[in-house]
């Protein structure tokens, strides 16, 4: 596959002056959006305390009330990306912004668990609108040689939205109610509403071809299927159990349909011989591992600090800023590494300077100085910057700039679904290796508790806060079984970041590709012209 270089058409000269205040815009929008997973989980413990403080949710309804979302983004983001490239990217990002904005309202009203699990996925439908079109756009509006540094801002954006968001719940949940956590999103929505019908550009694919409804729906049947499998094994901490398996098996066996169908079409929704290129590829993998192993290790990060180490919800949030700060420091400016270096050796140093800061945790203990997983935080970030910037613009660019939004939502169909089985793969192994060191310390309990009380660390120390002087013996226990899994845990997610490290030192561009390309494009411009 040829990488498409520029269109023949210009950007007009109006929309490039104002590029940079439209990125803005979109990355108002994206803010929300990303935010909005992460405050929540400062939130939960508040949910789940009976009315009128919470809502009396229990373990199984909160994590739907995660997931829902999660379920909803992943399985319409391809669908969307599709969209928006033919009905017009201006169109889907306002209305799915609306759409987030009018669930977040509803969420923060909820009477009920079911109610909040219920417009917890109306957020994801309008998520899943947002995301793609956000890259689409930055795409149209600025000229090739400026997209990487553009992507580099966008990046940075993602990593403070995920920063930002569990501070942003804490500062909100010590003066409002738990609704207020959804409802700071209505105000921000109104605004970048104003803000993109003033400022951002429409733009579509000018030959989208003829619609592909069979491909749409195995698409969305699909990621489904395979998304809530991967969910409901993180839940049971069991992915033999028949219905998980039959349910990822079913989701596999969809896609693959999909992929064999798209291959035979006419006008397929996807032209899955983009994949042939070993670089597109190579770059879709390693966004799918990174988060993989990101998402699972940052998932134990909460317990380790709220609970072995005290934290509160909002200062656990402040540790996090680290990983914020060197996102937005070094992904705007990762570029420069990929122009002195190339795409293979910056992303391979970023992984492997990750999977480093990920076997880190191995070595925590429960009386490790703070200021080392500060340290650790930063590094993570700055090894992501690397990561993420060079791995978009090659995905970005490898595309068509009419064929934007699909390009931005099957990148983004990797990061979720890498994410979703990182948290629920790594989440599975936590909770196993737990269970397996806490179990023969439970045996003091009654029988009707040790079950519950050896699902977590949390369901461990709420056990045992309730047995006073005799449930105190358990605390040493269960930080000691915690950090035991946590360390096994660590050293999976940096396996998987070493394959990653591995599957783009061998298939990325190096340093010498650039100008080779810089020239041909450089000739159908001229021709262009």
């Amino acid at each position: 596959m040829t990488t498409p270089a520029v269109n023949a058409s210009r950007i007009p000269e109006a929309v490039h002056r104002r590029r940079w205040a439209i990125l803005g815009v979109l990355m108002l929008s994206l803010l929300i959006v990303v935010l909005d997973n992460s405050i929540l989980n400062v939130a939960i413990k508040t949910i789940s305390t009976p009315a009128p403080t919470g809502l009396g949710a229990t373990q199984s309804e909160l994590e739907w009330a995660i997931n829902a979302y999660t379920l909803v983004f992943a399985g319409l983001l391809f669908t969307a990306g599709l969209l928006g490239d033919r009905l017009g990217r201006k169109k889907t990002l306002l209305g799915g912004i609306t759409v987030f904005g009018i669930g977040s309202a509803l969420a923060a009203w909820a009477g009920s668990p079911d109610q909040l699990i219920a417009f917890r996925a109306v957020m994801g439908l309008g998520a899943a609108f947002v995301m793609p079109a956000t890259l689409a756009v930055l795409m149209n509006v600025f000229e090739r040689e400026e997209q990487p540094k553009a992507i580099g801002i966008w990046a940075g954006g993602v990593g403070l939205a995920i920063a930002i968001g569990p501070i942003t719940g804490g500062l909100l949940l010590d003066h409002f109610w738990w609704g207020s956590v959804f409802l700071v999103n209505v105000p921000i929505v109104l605004l970048a509403l104003v803000l993109m019908a003033w400022l951002v550009p429409d733009s579509r694919d000018p030959r989208p071809g003829r619609l592909d409804p069979v491909g749409v729906l195995l698409s969305i049947v699909g990621l489904v299927l395979l998304v809530y499998g991967i969910i409901k094994g993180g839940q049971l901490a069991d992915f033999t159990d028949p219905v998980v398996l039959a349910t990822i098996a079913a989701g596999l066996a969809v896609l693959t349909g999909f992929v064999l169908f798209e291959r035979r079409s006419d006008h397929p929704s996807l032209d899955v011989t983009y994949f042939k290129n070993k670089v597109f590829s190579a770059a879709m993998a390693a966004i799918a591992l990174v988060f993989f192993a990101l998402m699972g290790v940052t998932f134990f990060a909460v317990f380790y600090t709220q609970s072995v180490r005290g934290y509160s919800p909002l200062q656990s949030g402040l540790l996090m800023l680290p990983l914020a700060a060197a996102q937005m420091i070094f992904a705007p400016r990762a570029r420069l590494l990929v122009d002195r270096f190339g795409n293979k050796a910056t992303t391979t140093g970023g992984l492997l300077l990750l999977a480093a800061m990920l076997a880190a945790f191995a070595g925590f203990e429960a009386d490790t100085p703070i200021w080392a997983l500060e340290v650790v935080f930063f590094l993570m970030g700055t090894g992501m910057a690397h990561i993420m910037t060079p791995t978009s613009v090659v995905i970005m660019q490898a595309l068509p700039r009419e064929k934007a939004g699909s390009a931005s939502a099957l990148s983004n169909t990797f990061r979720q679904v890498g994410g979703a089985l990182g948290i629920a793969v790594l989440g599975s192994v936590l909770s196993t290796a737990y269970r397996n060191g806490i179990e023969d310390k439970l045996t003091v309990l009654p029988a009707a508790v040790r079950q519950i009380a050896g699902e977590s660390i949390e369901s461990t120390l709420g056990v045992a806060a309730k047995l006073g002087p005799q449930g105190r013996a358990l605390v040493a226990p269960a930080n000691d079984a915690f950090l035991h899994a946590m360390h096994v845990t660590a050293l999976c997610g940096t396996g998987i970041a070493l394959i990653g490290a591995l599957v783009v030192a061998l298939f990325l561009p190096g340093r010498q590709e650039r100008p080779r390309q810089s020239e041909e494009e450089q000739e159908l411009v001229t021709a262009a012209e």
